[in-house]
């Protein structure tokens, strides 16, 4: 007769769960991930599809009671379940906990954490794999600008892309501060990582190009391995080289000149920016394919 595999496993040894969602599917551990102005993501455990997941609570009580903000932070992350893209996180579950005071939701987990943390660690990365990371991050943004409705991000950055390094797949997440818009693609209220702001953001009146500009940021900070603006000491000295075009010292340290015109490219003013999908097809990227593209590469899982 076969042992039991777990015989030796003690109750001990067994994790337990702090805290499990409404319907006893999901489990979260003690163990935080990453935190945040509002919110904090754990590791959590599904026990129906036995996969590991990511836990993000945020608690409300940093909302004043403001019923109607709530209800419109409840709104949106329930919209972000609507989003199917292989370079977008998917949210799996999302509920409010009326007795902590709370808004949970479920959402994959990255196995290699945020992009910045890996590049960090892996210092030696070909132009060709930062191609490749920058590829993904336009597929997942060309699929929320054309998705219906329109989805902005509004807090692109190297922190909220997440990387699976095994496989090497680039997903965006953290659309905690993402807006939809109209059909005349205009947002106004003033959010984000202040180095990765597009200039027209200050101005409270900007459209899904800001995503492209913080893309260029990101995609500076990759190449550089410094943060765009990292000569400023404080938000306002950002806020007027940004708003006066001035742009970040680490631009200097980029030595290949087609890197720098694709990342000018992004930075340029908001109706000269190209769109997610026309950087697509820019010749930077020519020659370069993700692992998982197939016959139909121009289709983005728009479904």
């Amino acid at each position: 007769m076969m042992p039991s595999m777990c015989s030796d496993i003690s109750e001990k040894d067994m994790e337990a769960f702090v805290e499990v969602d409404p319907t006893g599917r999901y489990g979260r551990y003690p163990e935080l991930l990453g935190s945040g102005a509002v919110k904090k993501v754990y590791r959590a455990f599904d026990q129906e599809e036995g996969i590991e997941v990511a836990w993000n609570q945020v608690k409300l009580r940093n909302f004043c009671d403001d019923e109607a903000m709530i209800n419109r932070l409840y709104s949106e992350v329930r919209l972000l379940g609507d989003l199917k893209n292989k370079n977008i996180i998917t949210l799996y579950s999302v509920w409010r906990d009326e007795e902590r005071n709370t808004l949970n939701f479920i959402t994959e987990v990255c196995t290699s954490g945020n992009l910045r943390e890996y590049r960090k660690k892996h210092r030696h990365v070909s132009m060709k794999a930062l191609k490749k990371w920058s590829r993904q991050i336009l597929k997942g943004l060309d699929y929320l600008h054309t998705h219906e409705p329109c989805v902005i991000h509004r807090d692109l950055n190297s922190s909220n892309v997440f990387i699976n390094g095994n496989v090497g797949q680039v997903k965006i997440g953290d659309l905690g501060l993402a807006a939809t818009v109209g059909k005349n693609h205009s947002a106004h209220s003033l959010l984000g990582t202040p180095e990765f702001m597009a200039p027209e953001l200050y101005d409270e009146d900007y459209t899904e190009q800001i995503d492209i500009y913080s893309f260029g940021m990101c995609l500076l900070e990759m190449v550089t391995l410094e943060l765009p603006y990292s000569e400023c000491d404080n938000v306002a000295k950002i806020y007027r080289k940004v708003t006066a075009g001035v742009r970040p010292q680490a631009m200097n340290k980029v030595k290949d000149p087609k890197v720098k015109e694709f990342i000018e490219k992004c930075l340029g003013q908001p109706r000269a920016r190209p769109s997610a999908a026309d950087l697509l097809k820019d010749p930077f990227f020519d020659g370069i394919q993700d692992d998982d593209d197939d016959e139909n590469s121009d289709d983005y899982s728009r479904s």
